[in-house]
């Protein structure tokens, strides 16, 4: 593929005539009934505390029928396709309360993920190996969902190395939200100069003549990151497409098979949802996605959310796609990002009066909403606009909640449940852990966030990742933070006290995060009339040792009753999924999260791919391949290629 693929564009017309059917269109509806399936042969974790487990489960028409023993199951629907699970866990498909999956689709074929890599090495020569396939003028970018602490150096990469590393090609490297890693070549694009003013609440770091050196900051606010980020190219709407596609698919590779989308900067409603209304309207989703609306413009927050509640409800699609309410910004004045590196901000005194609209607007229209807040101190600013507005108009029945709230109080918790709220975590502690011990103490950290506490007060937690540009969007790893209590760079956080079991971490990630979308009862348990929503797993969540649960996959992924995901004895019974686009995507070569089996296989191609050579190099007419493979399992990809004296490394 060149041309289009080469160049990232697509002509005017065709990218207006791909895109030109309105919102919730239809061309057939994504829901259509399948032929009835049964799964035998497993261990089935249902959620369903009336019936906890089984051996097999009946679908039909998208639906769980029975579940049950064989004979039960076999009886139910004697016609069915019988898949045999050969003795796997079968549990409810994985719900992500809190992902930005419309903005990360749009970008995910671009984005080259350090999710997982365990040392800055193998980092490095992923992005030397990328840097050599990606054309002009396109970026090579490595956008989150990774820590320094996962390395086994426990260090970020310098400026020197990068920009050794790609001395043309722009490269962006984003660390959670605190920041900005750019080479020389991507700085000279954005434009950034001596003369280029700081931003309100951020940095341009600068050498003694001043310079920028490549360094962006986030103190604390991380628009600066947000903002340089847009400068990049965009894929064209038929890659988009195909992105969020892959994107899906990868989510389903990892047993999710719903979310609650929220929003994002630079994410503007309706134009950057046109590229999921044509996936929903062509039956082409594998997820479902709950979307909640973000506002994009600092002083004008009220008059979005009144425009948007003119043409759009609550509830309004099905059960692929479907709108669930307002945020998780709602006012700029009340956004209190989580750089623990820095102090935490102090939100200004017009919060209040600021947010005090938006929710009275949101409570008339019976607009459900989600608010950012990471500190305590915000969260009991904006339960006193909460608890003023509902003795106007009850707040009882929506189902509005809070994300992150790593430090809030026992009693803004109680506060929480009085007036009927919940809470929704994620693992960002997981990546962040490290730098919080650092500024306010190990003892801080042990209830950060307090999630038994929330449980305890009968207030509803669910779990999510906020990925994808500060955590991974694994889900996996945020069940063994919540499980262990450790962070990916292996600090012990939690006491007992404050980590859950297997089974209440599972409830999180699945029947409880149904509360967080109004879809109790519908999804979340293996139970007969709900949706048949279900994943096989590669291991045994509930027995295998605690450091291998973040290393589960799926092995079959079903999305009512349609297989959307196979792997391995599975992988016939998964539908096809076109190549990724464009011909130089990171996703080609590497994939996606990188799991520890597949990291040095991954490399290896990965490196064969940048000097064009696939299996022998046409410089130097090395095996690589051959070579490699029969190289101790110990063996330093650096040292490996050093020793053959091939320059395919340098590239």
């Amino acid at each position: 593929m060149t041309g289009v693929t080469r160049r990232g564009t697509l002509a005017g017309a065709a990218a207006s005539a791909l895109l030109a059917k309105p919102l919730f269109a239809r061309t057939g509806s994504p829901q259509m009934p399948t032929a009835d399936l049964i799964l035998v042969n497993a261990k089935v974790t249902t959620l369903d505390r009336a019936n906890p487990v089984a051996q097999a489960v009946a679908i039909r028409d998208g639906r769980f029928l029975a579940v049950g023993t064989e004979a039960e199951v076999r009886a139910a629907a004697p016609d069915a396709t019988v898949i045999d699970a050969g003795g796997r866990r079968l549990i409810p498909g994985l719900i992500d309360s809190h992902i930005h999956v419309i903005r990360g689709g749009l970008n995910y074929n671009m984005e080259l993920r350090w999710d997982g890599v365990p040392t800055l090495t193998d980092a490095m020569a992923m992005l030397r190996a990328q840097v050599a396939r990606t054309p002009a003028p396109q970026w090579v970018r490595v956008v989150g969902g990774f820590t320094e602490h996962q390395f086994t150096e426990k260090r970020l990469p310098t400026l020197d190395e990068i920009n050794a590393a790609a001395p043309d090609t722009p490269v962006f490297i984003l660390h959670l939200y605190d920041r900005a890693l750019l080479n020389a070549a991507a700085l000279r694009v954005v434009g950034y100069g001596k003369d280029t003013p700081n931003p309100p609440g951020g940095e341009i770091v600068r050498g003694p003549d001043g310079t920028p050196t490549g360094l962006l900051l986030a103190q604390p606010n991380a628009t600066i990151l947000y903002a340089t980020l847009a400068k990049g190219p965009k894929l064209p709407p038929e890659y988009q497409l195909n992105s969020t596609r892959h994107f899906m698919r990868e989510l389903n590779g990892l047993g999710v098979t719903s979310v609650i989308d929220a929003g994002g900067g630079y994410q503007n409603y309706p134009d950057d949802y046109a590229i999921i209304e044509k996936l929903h309207a062509d039956g082409e989703m594998t997820l479902r996605i709950a979307y909640n609306l973000f506002t994009q413009k600092p002083k004008e927050e009220l008059k979005d959310f009144a425009s948007w509640a003119q043409t759009v409800t609550p509830g309004q699609g099905d059960d692929l796609y479907r709108h669930n309410g307002a945020g998780e910004m709602l006012v700029y004045s009340a956004a209190d990002f989580e750089d623990f590196r820095v102090e935490r901000p102090d939100m200004p005194p017009n919060m209040e009066s600021d947010l005090e609209p938006v929710i009275r607007l949101l409570a008339e229209k019976r607009w459900p909403w989600r608010l950012h807040a990471t500190y305590d101190e915000t969260i009991g600013r904006a339960l006193d606009v909460f608890e003023k507005v509902n003795r106007d108009i009850p707040l009882t029945g929506l189902h509005w909640f809070f994300d992150h709230a790593e430090t809030i109080s026992r009693r803004n918790i109680d506060r929480i449940a009085a007036l009927g709220g919940g809470i929704a975590v994620q693992h960002r502690m997981a990546f962040q852990g490290e730098y919080f011990v650092e500024r306010y103490g190990a003892k801080a950290a042990e209830a950060t966030p307090p999630i038994n506490a929330m449980l305890a007060a009968g207030i509803p937690v669910g779990g999510g990742t906020d990925a994808t540009r500060v955590a991974s969007y694994n889900p996996w790893v945020s069940l063994s933070w919540l499980v262990t209590g450790r962070t990916v760079g292996g600090l012990g956080l939690y006491p007992p006290a404050n980590r859950l079991d297997r089974e209440e971490a599972l409830r999180l990630w699945t029947v409880a995060n149904t509360w967080f979308s109004n879809e109790e009862g519908k999804k979340g348990q293996i139970k007969a009339g709900q949706l048949a929503d279900a994943v096989l797993l590669t291991d045994d969540y509930l027995s295998v040792p605690e450091d291998r649960i973040a290393h589960i996959r799926a092995a079959l992924t079903l999305l009512g009753g349609r297989v959307v995901h196979g792997d391995g004895d599975f992988a016939g019974h998964a539908p096809a999924l076109p190549k990724p686009m464009p011909d130089w995507s990171p996703v080609a070569t590497f994939g996606g999260y990188q799991q520890r089996a597949e990291k040095r296989t991954n490399l290896r191609q990965g490196i064969a791919h940048a000097c064009d050579c696939h299996s022998a190099c046409t410089v130097h007419g090395h095996d690589h391949a051959a070579a490699f493979a029969s190289a101790a399992p110990a063996v330093d990809e650096r040292s490996f290629w050093g020793a053959l004296g091939c320059g395919c490394w340098a590239v």
